[in-house]
């Protein structure tokens, strides 16, 4: 198996690299990685319904969608990123079982016990420590899990933080958990530089695994990806299933009630109400808004002298 430890810290190059390395080599890949701050949804997720639009707006954190289903998560610089990516001869060796159970032992080597809940996460005294994913490619199987161990979990809360009802649609939807960071539990302390060494280390202790360092060629191609796919407003916000927005907020003692159709990212249908806004404005926004990407720059072009409280009750 090959080792890999990704020193890129940009999110849509790490995703972009599971997919190169998923598709493009033979070997069994076991590879560590962290992003900046990130929210990172599952393939099949609604993207608007799963962020706190606010919050990821005004800290600039990075909105990315990856190839494997399940649900939201949030990257920082303390969190720890897992791939194993494993040639199968059969569906019934698919199991997140055994993609776990290296991060589990590993965890008991440093005296912590981890358990499942049986919902592709990792806890530890009940506090969900990692969410894990798969997607299937041809006999390949990649599956990737996050690890928590010196995160901000505050931010992790406010990024993720949505108000339910606001999004009806058929998309997956996220099941929220306490969290918790792994370096709580740790009896001798370690930092996050540490602790993806020592995974490292526990993998190449089977002398069949080796290192492996993406060469120049691995890296160009990975970033041309990344650019075509990864970064792409289409992949990451235009792949939301069809969804139906509503949403009322009362603003100065007025009220503004919404609605939005949306079918790949883009409004089709607007119908807007209350008495915040003039019925001539009213109906200038409702026909504005249509074929519109359901952005919060688009909104904010359409909605000119709005404040951001008001575009934020787009979402």
């Amino acid at each position: 198996m090959l080792c890999i430890h990704l020193k890129n810290t940009d999110p849509y190059f790490c995703l972009a690299a599971e997919e190169y390395l998923l598709k493009n080599f033979s070997e069994d890949i076991f590879m560590l990685w962290q992003s900046k701050n990130a929210v990172v949804v599952g393939k099949h997720q609604n993207v608007a319904a799963e962020i706190n639009h606010r919050f990821v707006h005004e800290n600039n954190i990075a909105v990315c969608r990856r190839i494997s289903g399940g649900g939201t998560v949030f990257h920082d610089a303390g969190n720890v990123n897992f791939t194993f990516i494993k040639n199968v001869k059969s569906p019934a060796e698919i199991s997140f079982k055994v993609f776990t159970a290296p991060v589990v032992e590993a965890l008991a080597k440093l005296g912590i016990e981890a358990t499942t809940s049986g919902r592709n996460d990792l806890l530890i005294n009940g506090l969900k420590i990692s969410g894990n994913a798969e997607h299937v490619y041809k006999n390949r199987v990649l599956h990737h899990g996050t690890l928590l161990f010196n995160s901000d979990l505050e931010n992790l809360g406010q990024a993720i933080k949505v108000t339910p009802g606001k999004y009806e649609g058929k998309a997956v939807q996220s099941n929220r958990s306490p969290v918790a960071n792994i370096s709580q539990f740790l009896k001798t302390p370690m930092t996050t530089s540490e602790f993806i060494q020592f995974l490292l280390g526990v993998q190449l202790e089977n002398r069949e695994n080796s290192l492996y360092n993406l060469n120049e060629n691995d890296i160009q191609t990975i970033e041309k990806h990344s650019s075509e796919k990864f970064r792409t407003w289409e992949w990451n916000f235009g792949y939301s299933p069809k969804y139906i927005f509503s949403n009322h907020v009362e603003i100065e003692g007025k009220s503004l009630s919404i609605r939005l159709v949306v079918e790949k990212g883009i409004i089709v249908e607007a119908e807007i109400g209350g008495d915040y806004l003039s019925e001539v404005q009213t109906k200038l926004n409702q026909k504005n808004l249509l074929q519109k990407r359901h952005d919060f720059n688009e909104i904010k072009k359409v909605l000119s002298d709005a404040e951001n409280q008001i575009i934020y009750s787009f979402f």
